[in-house]
């Protein structure tokens, strides 16, 4: 499974809930599912009836194709429904209108739909011409009886009076003798339905609608058909069908059809016990997750600095989960409109996790889920990926993370690596070249500058590049002192050292550098460079051959970029002028950072652009 815009756009801030199907996500534990499994071995043997029965089946369908024609309103019958539309002129199939007798044939067959619509279509062309559109004989005279079929006949209205008399047809021996001969006079009528007859079709379908009921609460049987305080025992005769209160339904085919499942309702009735014990074990395992669950997310919203909470609503398996601002009693629609974009960010990747937890996928992926977070609430998610009881988070699971962001590897590889149970490994990628290189980042890769400074001057590093590492250690310590003029002044390229602690001057500048504190700087730069040269020193930094040979020698994309600020050359774009400008200077975002000599975090394409201008410069 993989987090990233994808999976946000497709699964999360649904209208009604945050995250689409919490009942699976949330609910289901693998307690709750063996829990779930004992209730379904419980109630199997009436479940077997709807598995592979026909029979029932093709039942339960024509009872439902029934009820759709036939939709009951407050006040009746729904006019618009489609066995209304068929029966409410009557059938002027079987009850042929005066002038139309010649058409008895096709208005009476089994294709009298098409024959409708093929008819009435062609009536449109008669104005045309006196001859028939159909076979160019002379019908002047017919033309009005031609135009009748349309007046009496319309191809939607004969599709639906057909549909629901084969539909009784197919109902016939599930009704009572009665019924079926009253459905029958009412299907048949010449003049369209009295209100008898649709108070009889409402009793009918009333009827058919409770069987309906019953079957389809029969057929899904569970736990959650138990309200909390129910007596299974006391509940489960109510599930009975007895024809005594479906008169309209009342024949041998029917009473046949419902004897075995009253049977199995018995079956199940002796086991009341046992289902009972289960049913409540469910319920107490639901409520464990639900509160467990909203404890967590809704502690990780306060920890995170967010003004949210997260409600688990719904009975069963309508379980939703909901947002809500603390402030506010109702329920948010959605989010995505209500929340930030960092906001939303956060709820999506822990609504992730719970996925994941309850998919259980061989790998999760995470496309840089926290680099946009301040540094809380970065910290704030990992604790809730990784830092709670394995069950509950992504502990113990393989999960590959990427990220821009450098805190998380520090958070979890050096500062508090254990705990998170020394389970974190990281690599440093980078792309040059179109290859992807990996540099493994180990806990002793985390370094202070300071010590990163240190390492440069003990290493066989160019004296000038040693010179660059240690004006940036004097800059994050805050050390303006001696050293740190004398270098300044060397990599500004002056010949002449001036002291930037002293006030300048009417015409704005600093005083030359007092001899005595110029050669004790120099002094203390020769304590980690051995024999350093002011002099000699500024003859390379002016030399441009030599910087550039300098530069090429570099090998990385850090070093690089100190080498080509010291060039002092043109750069057009103003996007990599700042790079470079910000990367010369203090980057002290983090306490502790990866070793740039080590980690090449230039991005190719500043390099690529340097490298050009360099280029372009020996020409």
């Amino acid at each position: 499974m993989c987090f990233n815009e994808d999976y946000v756009n497709q699964f999360v801030f649904k209208q009604d809930e945050l995250l689409s199907n919490s009942y699976d996500i949330f609910i289901r534990t693998e307690t709750y599912k063996q829990i779930e499994q004992e209730i379904e071995e419980l109630v199997a043997e009436i479940k077997e009836l709807f598995t592979g029965n026909q029979e029932l089946e093709t039942l339960i369908g024509i009872l439902k194709e029934m009820g759709g024609a036939f939709k009951l309103t407050k006040s009746g019958l729904s006019k618009i429904s489609t066995g209304m539309k068929g029966l409410a002129k009557g059938n002027n199939i079987q009850h042929i209108p005066a002038g139309l007798d010649s058409y008895k044939p096709f208005i009476q067959s089994e294709k009298s739909v098409n024959w409708v619509a093929w008819q009435t279509q062609g009536y449109d062309f008669t104005e045309l011409s006196d001859s028939c559109p159909f076979c160019t004989s002379h019908v002047a005279d017919k033309k009005e009886i031609i135009k009748k079929v349309g007046q009496e006949y319309d191809k939607n209205t004969i599709k639906h009076l057909v549909a629901i008399i084969g539909v009784i047809e197919c109902l016939g021996d599930y009704f009572s003798d009665e019924a079926r001969s009253k459905l029958k006079t009412i299907t048949t009528l010449k003049e369209g339905m009295q209100k008898e007859h649709e108070d009889f079709l409402v009793t009918v379908m009333t009827q058919i609608d409770n069987l309906i009921d019953k079957l389809e609460r029969l057929k899904s049987l569970s736990g959650f058909q138990f309200k909390e305080g129910d007596k299974v025992a006391e509940k489960l005769p109510l599930y009975k069908l007895d024809l005594e209160f479906f008169s309209e339904l009342q024949s041998d085919k029917t009473q046949k059809t419902i004897d075995p499942i009253n049977a199995s309702i018995d079956a199940i009735i002796d086991k009341a016990g046992q289902l009972q014990g289960k049913i409540n074990q469910q319920r107490v395992e639901m409520q464990r997750v639900v509160e467990k669950h909203q404890k967590d997310i809704n502690g990780f919203l306060a920890y995170a600095g967010y003004q949210y909470k997260v409600e688990i609503a719904g009975e069963a398996e309508k379980a939703q989960l909901k947002l809500r601002h603390v402030d506010h009693t109702q329920y948010l629609s959605g989010g995505n409109q209500h929340l930030s974009f960092g906001e939303r960010n956060a709820f999506a990747i822990v609504l992730f996790m719970y996925e994941c937890l309850s998919k259980k996928p061989d790998l999760t992926i995470l496309d840089d889920p926290i680099s946009s977070f301040d540094k809380n609430k970065k910290y704030a998610i990992l604790e809730m990926l990784f830092r709670r009881d394995a069950d509950s988070c992504l502990k113990n699971k393989t999960v590959l993370m990427f990220t821009h962001d450098v805190e998380p590897i520090i958070d979890t590889i050096k500062s508090l690596y254990h705990k998170f149970n020394n389970q974190t490994y990281a690599s440093f990628l980078k792309l040059a070249g179109g290859q992807i290189s990996e540099c493994n980042i180990e806990k002793g890769d985390i370094q202070t500058f300071t010590k990163i400074c240190i390492s440069a001057f003990e290493s066989k590093k160019d004296d000038i590049i040693k010179l660059i590492y240690m004006r940036r250690r004097h800059e994050i310590a805050d050390n303006k002192g001696n050293a740190y003029q004398v270098i300044s002044n060397l990599l500004h390229k002056r010949k002449r050292a001036i002291d930037s602690r002293e006030p300048k001057d009417s015409n704005e500048h600093h005083p030359e550098m007092d001899a005595h504190k110029f050669k004790c700087g120099c002094d203390e730069i020769s304590v980690l460079l051995k024999n350093f040269s002011y002099s000699d020193i500024l003859n390379r930094i002016t030399d441009i051959e030599a910087m550039k040979l300098l530069y090429r020698a570099a090998t990385n994309g850090y070093e690089k970029l100190q080498v080509f600020r010291l060039l002092e050359l043109d750069v057009d774009s103003s996007v990599i002028q700042k790079f470079i400008n910000e990367t010369y200077h203090i980057e002290n975002e983090f306490i502790c950072q990866l070793d740039p000599a080590k980690f090449d975090m230039i991005p190719e394409y500043v390099i690529a652009e340097c490298d050009k201008i360099i280029s372009a410069l020996c020409c």
